[in-house]
Formats: C-alpha cells, sequence, structure tokens
C-alpha cells in the first residue's frame, strides 16, 4: 500500500500550520494562479492518486478534464480558465506546499523563499522556524514514497497524464 496519502495528509497539516499562524501574511486563495503558470511533472505514485482521483469521476467530468488539458499550453493542465485547479483533492505535492515558506539553496547557501505574493511585509524568512519547509528534505520523501511504491523517481508530464485519464 502506498504512503502518499500519509505524506500528502503532513504536508497539507503543515500548509493549514502555515494559514493558521501567518495568515495575515499568506495571499493563497481560490482562483490566485500564479504558481501555476508551468507545465508540471508528477511522480508515479503521485499520477497514480490522479488516475485514482479520476477514475472515481462521471465520464462527462472526465471528458471535461481531457479537453481542458489539452487547451492548457502555457499553464498547468489542470488549471481551469478561471485559476482553479481541477484535480484539486489529488493535487501533487508541490501544489500542495507552494506558497508556504520553503527553505532552498542557492548555490551553495540556503535561502527562504515564498510566493511572491505572500509575507511581503516581513520576508518569509521571517516565518516560526517550523513552518519553513525544507526542500532537500520534501524532495527526499516524496522520492522515498515513490520508490516505495514501485516508482524510479523519474517523472511525467501532467498534461499527457490527463489526456490518458
Amino acid at each position: 500500500m502506498s504512503r502518499y496519502p500519509e505524506l500528502a495528509a503532513k504536508v497539507d497539516a503543515f500548509f493549514s500550520r502555515v494559514e493558521v499562524r501567518h495568515g495575515a501574511d499568506m495571499q493563497c486563495r481560490t482562483g490566485c494562479s500564479d504558481c501555476c503558470h508551468t507545465r508540471l511533472t508528477v511522480t508515479a505514485v503521485e499520477a497514480e492518486a490522479i488516475r485514482d482521483e479520476v477514475a472515481s469521476w462521471p465520464d462527462d467530468q472526465r471528458r471535461a478534464l481531457i479537453a481542458n488539458a489539452a487547451e492548457r499550453v502555457d499553464v498547468c493542465a489542470a488549471l481551469d480558465p478561471a485559476g482553479r485547479c481541477l484535480i484539486y483533492a489529488a493535487r501533487p505535492i508541490v501544489c500542495r506546499s507552494h506558497g508556504a515558506p520553503i527553505r532552498m539553496h542557492d548555490k551553495s547557501l540556503p535561502v527562504v523563499q515564498a510566493c511572491f505574493r505572500n509575507f511581503t511585509q516581513r520576508g518569509p524568512a521571517a516565518a516560526d522556524p517550523d513552518c519553513i519547509l525544507d526542500q532537500t528534505t520534501l524532495s527526499a520523501m516524496v522520492l522515498a514514497v515513490d520508490r516505495d511504491a514501485g516508482g524510479d523517481g523519474s517523472r511525467i508530464d501532467l498534461a499527457e497524464l490527463l489526456a490518458s485519464c
């Protein structure tokens, strides 16, 4: 059995903690989609969760998702024209964590970044230490869960995945 749902729940709980403590610094809302203006790839375990979610949908909803994915070239294939995620319940880990302060490495130095709309007054490094996500740790966890579920860490284009649903 995949541990992906457990990882997704932990990331969701982390994001909720950030919102509770730093809600005034967070602008993430339904329809805000600046972070979605990119093509995404997912791991095999994330793809499986997306396929399972979409398989539970009625045929007309699946067809609408496939049509939307075909039309969305410059943005995430799951983003509808109104800026909402069509696969929100099964969104990938990167989507679940985006917007929160995240520690990354720029060359050899760690830096804390967040969406340009968030933490504009004090900066993301001013967040509580347990409200800063470490990118290296998160990436290692996603890879471990993917490999534990039989994946090899390779990435799958989300648009291609959705087109095959």
